[in-house]
């Protein structure tokens, strides 16, 4: 009879606790997504990674769910660190084209008393820049010199057209100086540089089937530009 009972109020038991409620999950603190790894390195993937994808493809048509599936991670992740495309912008802006723009700049500065060597030195930091940052060229060509691209009215917005009036008066101011040729219309250097640069090495990824010029790389944009600079297209003239 003991047994019995035993055995009822086990039962009884059992069935109390399948009858009781979960306890309600605790709710999630805020901060770092759950999964994936966080930190500097984190950012700065998410950073190479929307670059990567901005000149690939276009500011425009690129999301941050985009960039999220392309680095791995999930969307709350990167929105963890950027929480519109607008605010990932402006982190670019002034983590990686500020620095770009510094190097670029720098060039008429340190050459100041010699205007041919400032304007191949620029060329050369160009290529230079393109070989450490892959993404320069085809970024710049599509969304800084193009008058539709989201990163040049971005840029536009933040600095105005403070950086183009400064490369022109160095370009005029050489020029009353005797030390640059006159016929040089100002305005132009600047995009004339880009163009014997930057639109060879967006388009030198493409050039790999190409057996006239697979072989072109770095080395021969930059060589290639410079002695157009200095020399123009005239032939050599013989030294008497």
């Amino acid at each position: 009879m003991a047994t019995r009972k035993r055995a009822e109020n086990a039962k009884n038991s059992t069935r109390t606790a399948k009858a009781a409620p979960k306890p309600a999950a605790a709710p999630r603190r805020p901060g770092r997504p759950a999964g994936g790894s966080s930190g500097p390195e984190q950012r700065e993937k998410l950073l190479d990674t929307a670059l990567a994808l901005f000149a690939r493809q276009g500011i425009v048509d690129t999301t941050l769910a985009a960039i999220a599936r392309e680095a791995g991670v999930t969307p709350a992740m990167v929105h963890y660190y950027f929480k519109t495309r607008e605010q990932l912008l402006d982190v670019l802006i002034d983590e990686r084209f500020v620095p770009v723009r510094a190097a670029i700049s720098g060039a008429f500065e340190d050459n100041a008393g010699d205007p041919v060597a400032a304007l191949a030195a620029l060329a050369q930091r160009f290529v230079d820049l393109a070989a450490e940052r892959p993404w320069f060229p085809s970024l710049w060509i599509r969304e800084v010199i193009s008058d539709a691209g989201l990163l040049r009215q971005r840029m536009r917005d933040r600095f105005k057209d403070t950086h183009r009036k400064d490369e022109i008066q160095w370009i005029v101011r050489w020029q009353k100086e005797g030390r640059l040729n006159p016929d040089l219309e100002p305005a132009l250097v600047f995009p004339t540089l880009l163009g014997l640069t930057l639109l060879p090495l967006a388009a030198s990824t493409f050039w790999r089937s190409d057996p006239q010029r697979r072989q072109i790389g770095t080395d021969e944009i930059a060589r290639h530009a410079i002695a157009l600079l200095t020399n123009g297209i005239a032939p050599r003239r013989n030294k008497r």
